[in-house]
C-alpha cells in the first residue's frame, strides 16, 4: 500500500474539531492498472484507476504528473512521507528506492476514477520501460498528480501562451501526449502549425485539433533525433513569421545557448504584451536547443515568446 503520509506540496485537508486545513495542491493516489494498449510500435496507453481518482485534478493541457513505480517482486510502492519526501527518496539505497518517472496526463475521467497516461516505449533497458511492456492489469503503482480539492494553482503546466496570432507546437515522440491534450483544449479559433517527430510511420495517432491548426507528422523512419524535426520547424517559423507581418532581425544571440550537460534545457517565459507567434517545444534537449536557437537568433523572435523544455537528453537517464 501507499504511505498515506506522502504530500508532495504538504498535507492534504483534514477536519479538526470545526476546522478544516487547506488541501494541498498535489497529493499521493493509490492506483492500479486498469488496462494498457497499444497504440502503435512506439505509444503505449495505460489507464489507470484508484478508490480515489475522482479527486484527480483534470487541467488538461501539458499537465505533469509522477508515476511510482513497485521495487522488483515488491507488492505496492512506497514513499517517504513529509514535506521533504523527495530528498529522503532521494537518499535511499537505490534497491529500496521505488522508481520514479514524470509523464504528461493525456486524460482524466473524475466520473469512472480513471486517469489515462500514454508512455513512449524505448525498450526494457530502465525500469519504466521493463515496467510498461509487462504492465497488466491489477498492477499496482502510485501516482503524484493535482488534487481537485485545492481551489489555487496546482503547477504542472507550461503550455502559458500570449494572446498570439499563430502557435508552434513542435516536438518529438516524448512530447506527443502533451502535445495532443493541449490541441483539446484550445479554442477553436486557435490557429498554427504542429510538427510531431515519431520514429516510424506506423506512431501517427489521430489527433483532434482546432481547424486553424495543421498537423504535420515527421516519421525518422531510422534517421537521427531532429533530423526531420529541425528543417520543418525552420520552414514553418518562415511562413508564420510571414504570415503575421513578422521579418528576422537578426535577434540577439546574447544567452540563447544552453550547455545541456550542465543545465536543465527548461525555460517557460510569461509575455506581458500579444505576440505574433507563440512556441512551445519540447523533447530531446539537445535538438530543442537547437530550435530555440534558431527562433530566437536566426529568426528574432522576443525570447519570451519561447516556450522551450528538454524533456530527454540523448544517452543519459534523468532523475526523477
Amino acid at each position: 500500500m501507499l504511505s498515506d503520509r506522502v504530500r508532495p506540496a504538504g498535507e492534504p485537508h483534514h477536519a479538526t474539531g470545526t476546522a478544516t486545513l487547506p488541501v494541498a495542491p498535489w497529493r499521493l493516489f493509490d492506483v492500479q492498472v486498469r488496462a494498457a494498449r497499444r497504440l502503435s510500435p512506439s505509444f503505449l496507453r495505460v489507464t489507470f484507476t484508484g478508490p480515489d481518482l475522482d479527486r484527480f485534478a483534470d487541467n488538461g493541457y501539458d499537465q505533469r504528473i509522477k508515476l511510482v513505480l513497485p521495487l522488483p517482486g515488491r507488492p505496492g510502492v512506497h514513499l517517504p512521507g513529509g514535506a521533504d519526501w523527495y530528498s529522503h527518496w532521494r537518499a535511499l539505497p537505490e534497491d529500496e528506492r521505488c522508481p520514479i518517472r514524470t509523464y504528461t496526463v493525456r486524460a482524466v475521467r473524475p466520473y469512472l476514477a480513471e486517469v489515462d497516461i500514454d508512455l513512449v516505449l524505448h525498450g526494457d533497458s530502465g525500469p519504466a520501460g521493463r515496467w510498461a511492456l509487462r504492465a497488466r492489469p491489477g498492477d499496482e503503482a502510485g501516482l503524484l498528480g493535482p488534487d481537485a480539492g485545492h481551489h489555487g494553482d496546482h503547477g504542472g503546466i507550461e503550455f502559458r501562451p500570449p494572446d498570439a496570432g499563430q502557435l508552434l507546437l513542435a516536438g518529438d515522440e516524448t512530447a506527443v501526449p502533451a502535445i495532443s491534450a493541449i490541441l483539446e483544449r484550445l479554442p477553436l479559433d486557435a490557429r498554427g502549425r504542429v510538427l510531431l517527430e515519431v520514429p516510424e510511420r506506423a506512431d501517427v495517432l489521430p489527433l483532434v485539433a482546432p481547424p486553424g491548426v495543421t498537423v504535420d507528422w515527421l516519421p525518422r523512419d531510422g534517421g537521427d533525433h531532429g533530423s526531420r524535426l529541425l528543417p520543418a520547424v525552420a520552414a514553418a517559423a518562415h511562413h508564420l513569421l510571414s504570415d503575421v507581418g513578422a521579418h528576422p532581425t537578426g535577434g540577439p544571440t546574447v544567452d540563447v545557448d544552453v550547455d545541456t550537460d550542465q543545465a536543465v534545457l527548461w525555460e517557460v517565459p510569461t509575455p506581458t504584451a500579444p505576440v505574433p507567434v507563440y512556441a512551445w517545444l519540447a523533447g530531446e534537449a539537445g535538438v530543442i536547443r537547437a530550435l530555440r536557437r534558431h527562433l530566437v537568433a536566426d529568426r528574432g523572435m522576443d525570447r519570451r515568446a519561447v516556450a522551450f523544455m528538454g524533456y530527454w537528453r540523448h544517452g543519459r537517464t534523468d532523475p526523477a
